[in-house]
């Protein structure tokens, strides 16, 4: 219990740095692993692969979303019952979201192999692309099992206390992987297919480490057979408060269908691979981003459910400044080496090298804002409220990207589909940043005059403090 009391006593901004630095470090190699594995592919396979994974990318992407819906649903209610000191409740959210994980995976294995090549052509594969996409993601299925486990129950490790375990969690596959696509794309020239098992097997590595944490009791929570048991309310809480980022990946993964579609029109199979590199170079930015966040939501959770309301306003300050910082490294990033960094991914395709560099100038103009949106987004979610937070992940990536992407091609081209990305994150941020000042002056209302229990200062010094730089 110590190590999760932590939570509401130490220094906001000391304890934000020491949950997000592990979660940076672990998705910021996972984002090199992606940055990797399409270099290799790119430079062995040729365009043709990196189109072919990336057709299959919006597929993958309904796999985290159950994941996340699950696993981010759970660990939002750990981390509020740790909060409140009820870690049997916590251990039984744990165990009921274990089992929705495994039964979830077994569904979407059937579901993906019965329909795998329809699914890939509704994502945009061509009769050139589908052999390669197909290739990759009949292996990968396999692995679904593993990857829901191991990214839906990393996140409890931070609900409990213990963001270095779940960096090292998040490590172990991201190492794993990049070791393996080497030798079994380049060295024993495997393929697409060499990706794919380089894949699963590291998803395996991954869920095992994570699973045994659990199992011996090695941390805070413990996974514990009677609560295997599924509960009909529990299971409902659970995905309720996973809404919101299930919603947001799923939309992502929609998104990246129609994103495929409509380059595959206005550009052709050339234009795919060189969104595709686009994409996972900005996942290089997102996910230290994404780290902040989720290194904040525990934090966050925990103060508001032990009603410490003035420590999470510090949080979310001190979460908001530093996605802003890595965003606009980022940006200065791509501003620089816009076309070095397409060249990584193959250096003779001149064509893919000019729209690549181009696609990537346009459609990052909007990146220094976006740590803005995805904090405030996250910090809903934090605090049990995943309809407002579903609402602004999806104001973003649906909302208003969407309607960019039907119209804006029909009077600009391509040009078009590279600018849906900046206006829509223009607007959703405006949304998002208007939406968190109204929470900020209920709180301010709701706790004027009151007193926390720690003896904190009252709502409106809070709320009046929140955005200024002492801690």
């Amino acid at each position: 219990m110590e190590r999760s009391k932590r939570l509401g006593t130490e220094n906001p901004a000391k304890l934000l740095l020491m949950f997000s630095m592990p979660a940076i470090v672990g998705l910021l190699v996972q984002a090199c692993y992606n940055v990797t594995n399409r270099i290799f592919i790119g430079n062995t396979v040729g365009s043709l692969g990196i189109a072919g994974i990336t057709v299959g990318f919006p597929a993958m992407m309904i796999q985290v979303a159950f994941g996340a819906m699950v696993g981010m649903g759970a660990t939002t209610l750990v981390s509020i019952r740790l909060g409140q000191g009820r870690k049997e409740e916590a251990e039984r959210v744990m165990g009921n979201a274990v089992v929705l994980l495994f039964i979830t995976s077994l569904l979407i294995t059937a579901f993906g192999f019965t329909f795998m090549e329809p699914m890939l052509r509704l994502f945009g594969a061509s009769d050139a692309v589908l052999p390669y996409a197909r290739e990759y993601m009949e292996i990968v299925i396999l692995g679904t099992v593993f990857g829901l486990l191991s990214f839906g129950m990393n996140n409890f490790l931070r609900a409990e206390g213990n963001p270095g375990k779940a960096m090292v969690t998040m490590l172990i596959s991201s190492i794993c992987n990049i070791i393996l696509t080497f030798l079994f794309v380049t060295v024993f020239k495997w393929g697409m297919r060499g990706s794919a098992f380089a894949t699963i097997i590291s998803q395996a590595a991954s869920a095992s480490w994570i699973i045994t944490h659990f199992a011996l009791g090695k941390g805070e929570l413990k996974i514990r057979r009677k609560n295997f048991r599924l509960q009909r309310g529990l299971v409902t809480t659970i995905l309720f408060m996973g809404l919101s980022p299930f919603a947001m990946q799923f939309a992502q993964s929609f998104l990246g269908g129609l994103l495929n579609n409509s380059l595959k029109t206005y550009g052709g199979d050339l234009a795919i691979s060189g969104m595709g590199i686009v994409m996972t170079l900005m996942s290089l930015i997102v996910m230290p981003i994404i780290g902040v966040n989720g290194g904040a939501q525990p934090i966050v959770g925990y103060n508001f459910g032990a009603r410490k309301y003035e420590r999470v306003m510090q949080v979310l300050k001190y979460a908001l400044l530093g996605a802003t910082a890595i965003a606009v490294f980022g940006f200065i990033m791509t501003r620089i080496y816009s076309v070095q960094l397409i060249t990584l991914f193959n250096r003779h395709d001149a064509e893919l090298i000019a729209f690549g560099s181009r696609a990537l100038l346009v459609y990052t103009l909007a990146m220094p804002i976006i740590g803005l949106q995805m904090v405030g987004a996250g910090f809903f979610q934090a605090i049990g409220k995943p309809v407002h937070s579903m609402l602004l992940s999806l104001s973003r990536q649906v909302l208003v990207f969407i309607p960019c992407l039907l119209i804006l091609p029909r009077f600009f081209g391509l040009d078009g589909i590279l600018y849906a990305g900046p206006v829509a994150d223009t607007v959703s941020t405006i949304i998002t940043v208007t939406w968190l000042i109204m929470e900020l002056s209920n709180l301010k209302r709701k706790h004027r005059g009151s007193v926390t229990p720690d003896g904190s200062k009252d709502g409106s010094q809070v709320v009046d403090s929140v955005f200024t730089l002492k801690p």
